[in-house]
Parts: C-alpha cells; sequence; structure tokens
C-alpha cells in the first residue's frame, strides 16, 4: 500500500508542471541499439535487430517481457501462465537467450526453470531491443539463441534543466489487471536524477472454455502419486490428467507486482558515471499447483559510466556493472517449501579505437561472479558457484555504401557445485555427491557483411562459430522438479554446446515503406537438451512417503534449427499503413529422430494501423497453423509432447489524444476478439493453461 501511494504521488508530481508545458507529444530520446558497440542505427546493422520504444512500446506493454514482445518476428512466449514467461527466439530458450538490463546480465532463476518469472516489469522499460540468431560474440557463449536488452534509463546520461516525465494507468484484460507507473527525471543541468515506481495487480485469467485441452483429457499421462503402498511407497502409474485446473477461469492465476528506483548521474562535457538502486517484487500463483505461490524479491544495483574524446588510441571508454540480490520462496498459506537464492555481479569495460586502417571497432572484457542457493525439500540443484571472464574484439570496414564486421571471443568458465544434499540408501554422500569443479574455454566468431544494391535494396549475411559452456543446472541437477513433474538428472561430463550458423536478410526501405525477409541455419554438434529414459528417479513428500517419477536427463544431441521470418509496412494513404509480419522454425533431433520439443508452429500476421489528428487505430489479425512437429523423447507433463492446434487471434486497438494542455493519451486495446482457445506450443504449460479470452482493457497515458 505504502508503494502504491508513492506511485500515486509521483504521477500528480510530475503531471502538475506539465499544465503549463507547450501542446504535442514528447520526443524520448532513443538509445544506441545494443547489438553494436559502435551505436549505429538498426537499418545499418548487420545482424538481424528489432527495437521498441516511445509510443510502440507504451501501447504493446503487456504482464510479461515475453508477452510484450510478441509481435516480432521470431519471437515466442515459453508461458507459464500469465504473470511468468521468458522470450524464446528462433525455438530457443533458458541460457541460450540473454536477458539484459541496460546491457548488463539480468540475474534471476527464469532460466533455471519454467515457473520461475523475469525479474524486470515491461512498465518501466523505455526501449527493448532484440538481435535474432547467435550474439555470442558480445554477450558471452550463452547467447546462441539471441539477445533481449531491456533499457530503462535509471542511469542518466544527458544534460537535463527541470523536470521531465511520463505516467501510465491502466485497467483490464482477461486477468482484470489494475497498474499504473510514474518515471520523473530532475536535473539541474549536470547533476540529473531519476525516479519510478510501478504497482500491477491482476485476478485469475478469463479463459474461454475448459483450463485442460481436449488432447490432454484423453491422453494416459504419469502420475507419480499412484499405488501407494503401505509401507509408504509409491510405485507410480499412467492416469488420465486431472481436471481441476478450471472452466472458465484459470485457477490460481493470480498475481501482485510492486517495485521502483532512484537513480542519479554527474554529466560531463565528455561523459557521465552514475548509479541507481531498484527494487522489484512480485508474488503469483503456479498454475500448475493449485494452491502454491512464488513470492519474488529482487534487488539490484548499477553503476555506469562513458568517457569520450580521449586523445589517445582509445577514443572511448565505457564500463557497467550490476549487483544483484534475487531470492524467491516456493510456499502454501502455510509454510515456505522451498527458497532460491541468486547473488552475483556482473559488469563489462569497453574501449573504442581511433580509425585504424579502415577498422572502426572496440576492445572489451566482461565478467560475472554469481552463487546460486537452493533451500528445501524440493531443492533440485545443489548450492552452486559459477564465474567466468572473457575478452573481445570487434571490428567494422566500410567499403563506401557496403561495410565488412567482423569479431572474435574468447571465455573461461568454472562452475562448482558445493555437493551434499539429502542422504538416504541411494545417497549415502547426500542426493549431490561430493563437491565438484568444472572448468570450460569457449571460443566465438563472427564474420558478417551488408550490400547494398542501391537507395531502397540491400543484402546482408552473418556466419558464426557459437560455444556455450554448460550450467550448472545442466551438470549438477540431481532431484523432482516440480516445475516439470519428473526426475531431472545433470550430468558432470557434459562438453561444451558447439553449433556453426549461417542467416541472411534482403531488405528494401522506401520512405515510410519497408520489407525484410530473412531465413538462418544454425547446425550444433552438441545441442543440450533435457531428454527422457527408461529409469525412474525418487522424491519424498513431506509425510516421508517415496514417490517414484519419471527420470530426464540432459544429455548433449546432434541439433538443427532453420527458419524464415517476413516483416513488412507500406501506407496505403496518408493515413492508413498496412503491416505483414511472419516466422516460421524447424528444430530437428538428429541423433534420435524426430523433433526439438516446444518449437513455435508457423504463424502468418497482417495488420491496418490508421491515425489522423488525435485519433488512432489498429486492428492485427494472427494465425498461427497447427503444430504436429512434436518430440518424441521428451516428458510433457507426465506423458509425451502432444500436438498443438490452429488458431486466429484478432486484436483492435483505439487512442485519443485529449485536447488539453497536457500531453494525455487515452488509449483502449482489445485482445482476442473471436474469443479463441489459444495454446501457445512453446508454453511447458499449454495443455493446461490456454491464453486468455475474449477481452478488453483501458488507458491513460502521460508525458512531459
Amino acid at each position: 500500500m505504502k508503494l502504491k501511494k508513492i506511485t500515486y504521488a509521483l504521477f500528480l508530481m510530475f503531471t502538475y508542471p506539465a499544465i503549463a508545458a507547450d501542446k504535442g507529444t514528447l520526443t524520448i530520446p532513443t538509445t544506441a541499439v545494443t547489438g553494436n558497440p559502435l551505436g549505429v542505427g538498426s537499418d545499418q546493422m548487420v545482424v538481424p535487430i528489432s527495437i521498441l520504444n516511445g509510443r510502440e512500446l507504451s501501447l504493446k506493454r503487456e504482464n510479461t517481457l515475453a508477452e510484450t514482445l510478441n509481435s516480432i518476428p521470431g519471437v515466442s512466449n515459453s508461458s507459464f501462465g500469465p504473470s511468468v514467461g521468458r522470450p524464446m527466439i528462433r525455438g530457443m530458450d533458458s541460457d541460450r537467450i540473454k536477458i539484459l538490463q541496460n546491457g548488463v546480465n539480468n540475474l534471476d532463476a527464469s532460466n533455471l526453470s519454467f515457473d520461475h518469472g523475469v525479474s524486470i516489469d515491461p512498465l518501466i522499460i523505455e526501449q527493448i531491443d532484440v538481435i535474432r540468431g547467435p550474439a555470442t560474440l558480445l554477450y558471452g557463449g550463452g547467447a546462441v539463441g539471441g539477445v533481449v536488452n531491456a533499457i530503462d534509463h535509471r542511469i542518466p546520461k544527458e544534460k537535463l534543466q527541470g523536470i521531465t516525465g511520463r505516467g501510465e494507468v491502466r485497467y483490464g484484460g482477461a486477468n482484470l489487471e489494475q497498474s499504473n507507473a510514474a518515471v520523473v527525471d530532475v536535473g539541474t543541468g549536470n547533476f540529473v536524477m531519476h525516479f519510478d515506481a510501478y504497482n500491477r495487480d491482476s485476478k485469475n485469467l478469463r479463459i474461454p472454455g475448459n483450463a485442460i485441452s481436449n488432447r490432454l483429457e484423453s491422453t494416459q499421462v504419469w502420475d507419480p502419486t499412484i499405488d501407494v503402498a503401505v509401507d509408504g511407497v509409491s510405485e507410480g502409474g499412467y492416469a488420465t490428467y486431472p481436471t481441476n485446473h478450471g472452466r472458465k477461469k484459470l485457477l490460481n492465476s493470480q498475481s501482485e507486482t510492486r517495485g521502483g528506483a532512484v537513480g542519479a548521474s554527474m554529466i560531463f562535457d565528455r561523459g557521465y558515471a552514475g548509479v541507481s538502486y531498484a527494487k522489484h517484487q512480485t508474488k503469483y500463483g503456479s498454475v500448475k499447483e493449485p494452491g502454491i505461490l512464488l513470492d519474488m524479491d529482487t534487488d539490484r544495483i548499477d553503476f555506469a559510466s562513458e568517457i569520450r574524446d580521449l586523445g589517445s588510441f582509445f577514443e572511448r571508454a565505457k564500463f557497467k556493472a550490476a549487483y544483484t540480490d534475487y531470492r524467491h520462496h516456493e510456499m502454501d498459506a502455510v509454510e515456505i517449501h522451498t527458497t532460491f537464492k541468486n547473488r552475483g555481479i556482473d559488469g563489462t569495460f569497453e574501449l573504442a579505437h581511433v580509425p585504424l586502417l579502415g577498422f572502426k571497432g572496440v576492445i572489451g572484457t566482461q565478467f560475472d561472479s554469481g552463487k546460486f542457493d537452493a533451500i528445501g525439500h524440493e531443492a533440485f540443484i545443489p548450492n552452486s558457484k559459477t564465474n567466468s571472464q572473457s575478452v573481445y574484439v570487434y571490428e567494422e570496414l566500410p567499403l563506401n555504401q557496403h561495410k565488412m564486421t567482423f569479431g572474435v571471443r574468447h571465455g573461461k568458465h568454472e562452475v562448482e557445485s558445493k555437493g551434499g544434499g539429502e542422504i538416504d540408501i541411494d545417497y549415502p554422500l547426500g542426493k549431490f555427491g561430493e563437491p565438484s569443479k568444472k572448468k570450460f574455454n569457449t571460443n566465438n566468431a563472427a564474420l558478417g557483411g551488408l550490400y547494398k544494391l542501391n537507395e531502397q535494396w540491400s543484402l546482408t549475411g552473418n556466419l558464426s562459430h557459437n560455444e556455450r559452456a554448460p550450467s550448472y543446472f545442466e551438470l549438477f541437477a540431481n532431484g523432482v522438479h516440480t516445475a516439470t513433474g519428473v526426475f531431472e538428472e545433470g550430468q558432470s561430463n557434459l562438453k561444451k554446446e558447439k553449433s556453426n550458423g549461417i542467416d541472411g536478410q534482403i531488405r528494401w526501405k522506401s520512405g515510410q515503406d519497408s520489407l525484410t525477409v530473412g531465413a538462418y541455419f544454425n547446425k550444433f554438434s552438441n545441442f543440450i537438451g533435457l531428454l527422457s529414459t527408461n529409469d525412474y528417479g525418487h522424491g519424498h513428500t513431506e509425510e516421508d512417503v517415496e514417490i517414484t517419477y519419471k527420470k530426464s536427463t540432459f544429455s548433449g544431441i546432434k541439433a538443427e534449427f532453420k527458419g524464415v521470418e517476413l516483416e513488412g509496412k507500406t501506407m496505403l494513404t496518408d493515413y492508413l499503413q498496412f503491416n505483414v509480419r511472419g516466422d516460421y522454425v524447424d528444430a530437428k533431433d538428429k541423433t534420435n529422430g524426430g523433433y526439438v520439443p516446444r518449437i513455435s508452429p508457423l504463424k502468418l500476421g497482417a495488420g491496418l494501423k490508421y491515425e489522423f489528428d488525435r485519433f488512432g487505430a489498429r486492428l492485427d489479425v494472427l494465425h498461427a497453423f497447427k503444430q504436429d512437429r512434436v518430440a518424441s523423447n521428451y516428458n510433457y507433463q507426465g506423458g509425451k509432447e502432444l500436438m498443438t492446434d490452429a488458431y486466429t487471434n484478432v486484436s483492435m486497438m483505439a487512442t485519443y489524444k485529449l485536447p488539453t494542455q497536457l500531453n494525455l493519451e487515452a488509449f483502449t486495446r482489445a485482445n482476442n476478439l473471436l474469443d479463441e482457445e489459444i495454446r501457445e506450443h512453446t508454453s511447458f504449460l499449454k495443455d493446461i493453461a490456454p491464453m486468455g479470452g475474449r477481452s478488453i482493457m483501458f488507458g491513460l497515458r502521460g508525458e512531459f
């Protein structure tokens, strides 16, 4: 309640001075895209990149970061209910997708488990950059699939005299969301302070019909609680899935979120130095486990500085780092079952050199050190430490209107298990065994080019070699993971993940019209996946009943990912724009045959956008085709991965800039107008947790 009052106070504080402001819409300065350390525009980038910022981002904000990005080709949502979703890019997720905040790793536990949320709320984000495809060169061996960088301007970088800011309130949607946010910057010239606060409350999600899909209702899945013997041992067995997840409403899908930050910077003629502190809290229900709540709390301290015009071989130096203290409890109404903690520091130091023989580029180093703890009877990962250090070089060579890029990166990674864990007959030294330490060296390289055919047409191409060190959970997991419903087993002898990739784009741009068509192919000689086995593992309940679970093991396989992406827009009249998008990915398990699990189906979409004077409107139609390319060696809700039916999602939006001295805009947004049963194949809970039904949301946003 206290934080809510602060939010409203901040909102009033910055809207009152705006009464005297000139009419018109404020244009918030954008930040250089993160996919290139030289800061060029997205239309000059060699790698595929998409940017959301300004008014477009404001109107697309959703509950989660992944849902906010659902209009970008190649990006999908690994949803675990309406409050949890981590972006997937080109069929890849977990550690292969780097989630950054202001260019520094966002440390939480969302890469570990599908039910762990990303500790970033889109309400206060000013810009989101999405790099599709391998970005290992600048962001480490983990970024095999891509990078999502959320930028919040909590550390100001430009001089400001006076006060500026924005605010937003909204209500509605399929989960009856009530949310508001305020962002304020106050400056006296060289000294600038930043304040933001936000809150979001939502109810159980309204859905078109049953939470359980027809396919799952008629499928026999593994139930570990079947046949509990007198001596307290369960052998498990197959049964139909329980149907108590709700009708018309998705049970235990509510959430409460609070957060805020304060930052300050000194701005100099040749750079800046600043620091910020942010807190994010959210409590949400676990859709898979009725009655279970996850209570997340994150504290983060950021530091960033840049010095330009050094007057030597290096013309610019940049440093940024963040310390994060993350924890969340998994609990029922009475007690805490398990606590996960993740504390660490991540940072980069970068030097840009003066042009040398036509080359422009940077050399940099990145470091991170983290400590992960799991406490409680559902802890399936040992306490562990991860440390890594990397150095990289990135260069560009302009060739008239064309350009070549290349770079290399070398990293050293150390992953340590503290061992121990519960002791029983099967594990006399504890289920995580003795302490152990694994070391990996990774080498990444990339070569790219941009060739301009004429003023409108251009071609881009990229070749990359990518290596990723296995994560702590892929190496050391050994226990029942309740979110997946299986016994997960790591392998300490895993080799580093390796792949080679190629992608290219054809780009056309003429005024406000543009079209981009791209294709890619990634071949993995060692792709680490969680594969099902014919073995069983055991877990214990609080009553010390031993229960048998199907076992899945992190194993290396050969795999191939290939796909196409399409995005375009054209002005039909001075006020009417036509948009088109599409993406398709095919991911095959070349070792065992069949497909990689949870791959998004072919999607095609089109839309109309109208803007005249103060009024705006938008209509979008997205059709997702049936996904029948399912994995055969994957435990999915205790059984095999099921097919997913096609759906068509129709949405509309209307905006109106109020005729006042304030820069206020009212908006309304309607989703799933056909009230279709939408199940995202990329969601681990697709067969027990559909997306929301027909809904409408109202909002008011202002800025000055």
